[in-house]
């Protein structure tokens, strides 16, 4: 490949980085079509590498998130059972289940739920919320420094079993449909159980990775990570990655939204392109 090639897949990895560790949607919604469409790279390798920079993504954020308090541990640990769980369900149903009806649902749900993150967009300042017997059990419940509004904002997870379901759905999409679940986990965290956004981009970033690195073996068996494509991109994410980490704390939360709603639209459309054959 190219120096000037490998230079152009860079920049692009570096903006996917920088734009998948804010949103909390990992690198890999911007990489595939950037590699297919701009370089004109093998579908197959273009997702290989996009698995390697979903891991670099949440390998060069989740340091940073966690050291400045923004990601909580518990929560994205307790979630991973049920993303875990689904995962392995919708490679199990991979076989049975139409993805192209699915993928046209999962796109119409995301597209909608932009549309309530529209409205979302007008939330102000986020408000201390008690923590319910179950969070207090669960311990799913914290703080996090707000650099923005100068000051700690507290919050507590909510309507904890529906998000718990949401995020097993999360899961078993991923798994079905090879697609990352990192739109579907916000916005979870975010509409379902409560969180802040930045607490919610912070450990989607967190949980991304664990999901990623589990199918990863299964790509590098197939030969569908070719180095040559997937180190500039790797080094690419992981440099927008630790840029977008440096951001966000000082980020406000309709910022953070302005952001993920554009994301969230991107990859409602392309899912819903996908189930009707269009990409």
């Amino acid at each position: 490949m190219p120096l000037g090639a490998d230079l152009g897949i860079f920049v692009m990895s570096l903006a996917a980085g920088l734009v998948g560790a804010l949103a909390g949607v990992g690198g890999g919604l911007f990489v595939v079509p950037a590699l297919t469409l701009a370089f004109g790279v093998d579908i197959h390798l273009a997702i290989g590498a996009s698995i390697v920079s979903v891991i670099a993504t949440s390998s060069g954020s989740a340091a940073a998130y966690v050291r400045d308090r923004m990601t909580d541990l518990h929560i994205g640990m307790f979630l991973e059972l049920a993303t875990t769980t689904g995962a392995i369900g919708g490679a199990l149903l991979a076989s049975v289940v139409a993805p192209g009806l699915l993928f046209v649902v999962l796109g119409l749900v995301l597209l909608s739920s932009g549309g309530l993150q529209l409205v979302r967009l007008a939330d102000g300042p986020a408000e201390a919320v008690a923590a319910s017997p179950l969070a207090l059990r669960l311990h799913l419940f914290g703080s996090y420094p707000d650099r923005n509004e100068g000051r700690t904002v507290a919050y507590a997870a909510r309507r904890i079993p529906l998000g718990f379901a949401l995020m097993g759905f999360a899961g078993l999409v991923s798994g079905l449909l090879g697609i990352g679940s990192g739109a579907l986990k916000v916005l979870a965290m975010d509409g379902v159980m409560g969180l802040p956004i930045k607490v919610s981009s912070a450990t989607s970033n967190f949980m991304i990775g664990v999901t990623a690195a589990a199918s990863a073996g299964i790509y590098l068996s197939r030969g569908d990570v070719d180095p040559r494509i997937a180190a500039p991109v790797a080094l690419g994410v992981l440099g927008g990655a630790v840029i977008g980490a440096r951001i966000l704390p000082h980020l406000s939360n309709r910022a953070v939204r302005r952001i993920f709603v554009p994301v969230l639209v991107l990859v409602g459309l392309q899912t819903l392109a996908r189930g009707l054959g269009l990409a």
